[in-house]
């Protein structure tokens, strides 16, 4: 079974990229073949200083790493270093109906919320369907707000099918329903958008200091409190196991404990859990020239499998 899975380096990650996608995908090592990449021709329609990008392509690949991902088991790549795609998703256009597009719930909602609209961001989906159908991927790991987006992929791979020929393994959604919305500071869904992340890799007195500044409400610290009705609460449960999660359930319900208190006891779990993964993103920030060989051979693989589903469908449209 081959999976792809695919991150914007728009921005520096933080809890929501790591529990909605970061985590999973490197669970998804040991279920198959997995190929992931950093999607940074997509960040280019959010993102437009080329210094900016370069950096932010460089801090995903070592948080990945840092994180567990292993080369020898997931190809790692930069979504550039495969120019294929951007022949493929031409192809690929010459299949897709305006009207698909205009459907695509992500575009309408970036322009509503006041996001110029342009080429890029409208055709987004098409490249997107590239991204998966270059290297005949069998399963997307997709959160219930991009299911769409692969809907459209698998609608696009099968006209392409229906009007050429046999060229492109149909993708199947891969949902974990158990994945929870992170919220973000202010209770929002975590996001760059809302200015509202805790990063992955914070610095100590920074990130303490806006888990300190986690929304809460007026209770006094005497008062019982509704755990499931906490953001500091529910970031905890993230990283407590389930007796601890009950331990702070209980002593919400029971009084006495103040958010200031919880807030400082996330805070350490948060610190605690990532301490390995600091330690081993320091070694790889000291050496650069071994990220970019990491993902070097990523992409030449990447490229290997792109080119043969290349060959076939140039071969099909007549263009070979």
């Amino acid at each position: 079974m081959r999976i792809l899975s695919g991150i914007q380096p728009s921005g520096r990650l933080h809890l929501g990229n790591y529990f909605g996608m970061m985590k999973p995908a490197l669970e998804l090592q040991e279920k198959g073949e997995c190929f992931l990449f950093i999607a940074n021709f997509h960040a280019l329609t959010s993102v437009s200083n080329p210094s900016v990008l370069r950096s932010y392509t460089l801090e995903v690949a070592l948080d990945f790493l840092a994180c567990g991902l292993d080369p020898r088991r997931t190809v790692f790549f930069k979504q550039s270093d495969v120019p294929e795609v951007c022949e493929l998703t031409w192809y690929l256009s010459c299949v897709t109906s305006m009207g698909l597009l205009e459907r695509c719930h992500s575009y309408k909602d970036k322009v509503d919320k006041g996001i110029t609209p342009n080429h890029g961001l409208f055709a987004y989906p098409v490249l997107m369907a590239a991204d998966i159908l270059a290297y005949q991927s069998d399963v997307v790991p997709v959160g219930k707000d991009q299911k769409q987006h692969l809907e459209v992929a698998r609608d696009i791979a099968i006209r392409f099918n229906s009007q050429y020929g046999e060229a492109f393994v149909i993708p199947e959604p891969y949902i974990q329903e158990a994945t929870a919305v992170v919220p973000g500071i202010d209770g929002q869904k975590m996001s760059k958008s809302y200015g509202n992340t805790i990063e992955i890799f914070g610095d100590e007195k920074t990130t303490r200091k806006r888990m300190m500044g986690i929304v809460t409400d007026s209770t006094p610290m005497e008062a019982p409190k509704d755990p499931d009705k906490s953001i500091v609460f529910a970031l905890y449960s993230l990283f407590a196991t389930a007796e601890e999660r009950e331990a702070m359930a209980a002593r919400y319900r029971a009084g006495g404990m103040g958010y200031g208190e919880a807030k400082k006891t996330l805070f350490e779990k948060y610190w605690a859990h990532f301490e390995p993964f600091r330690r081993r993103r320091a070694e790889l920030a000291a050496d650069p020239a071994e990220v970019e060989r990491i993902l070097k051979e990523g992409a030449a693989r990447a490229r290997a499998e792109a080119c043969r589903t290349l060959q076939r469908v140039r071969s099909l449209v007549g263009v070979d």
